[in-house]
């Protein structure tokens, strides 16, 4: 796996303050992508032990309500293992704290992976320019879904996912 950058104190991408893990790889390529730069799977860093430690430092802090994968997309095929196996690192550190994932591809296609029993909330699905909307809350386009992924996966149906509304969110804006 590799990556571009680590945001610390991160307030846009997720509920409250977070650590984001921008990782390379997407093979979704959305017109007006905010980050095309996380496109290419062979760009950014390694990721290495330097870089894990640098986002256990932050999750270390008290007042950092956990992580936030983003990219590039974290489920790009050159990311998912890795990804998965850093996510069950997290959870059994640090328990407490949430873990956000951003993905083009959307719920009904990604709710099997064993990734996502370590993911708290998933922003699914394309950004769509003629959907834009920068009044919304954790998403880019009208499309995009915020799912409770506990409530989803504890649902008698998971297929049908459950909206994460926040501390912070009216519902008509997700």
């Amino acid at each position: 796996m590799r990556y571009h950058n680590i945001t610390k104190d991160d307030m846009l991408n997720g509920d409250g303050l977070r650590v984001v893990l921008w990782v390379a790889g997407c093979s979704h390529c959305c017109k007006e992508c905010h980050n095309p730069i996380t496109w290419d799977p062979d760009g950014g860093l390694p990721f290495d032990g330097r870089a894990k430690q640098e986002i256990f430092e932050q999750l270390d802090k008290p007042y950092i309500s956990g992580i936030t994968f983003s990219g590039g997309d974290p489920l790009h095929a050159a990311n998912r293992l890795e990804v998965r196996d850093l996510m069950a690192e997290i959870k059994e550190k640090y328990a407490d704290k949430t873990i956000w994932l951003y993905t083009g591809d959307v719920w009904e296609n990604i709710l099997h992976y064993s990734l996502m029993q370590y993911v708290d909330v998933a922003v699914d699905g394309e950004f769509e320019v003629a959907l834009k909307d920068v009044k919304l809350l954790w998403k880019g386009s009208r499309n995009q879904r915020v799912i409770d992924v506990r409530k989803t996966l504890q649902s008698p149906d998971p297929s049908i996912p459950v909206l994460y509304c926040g501390d912070y969110a009216e519902a008509d804006e997700l």
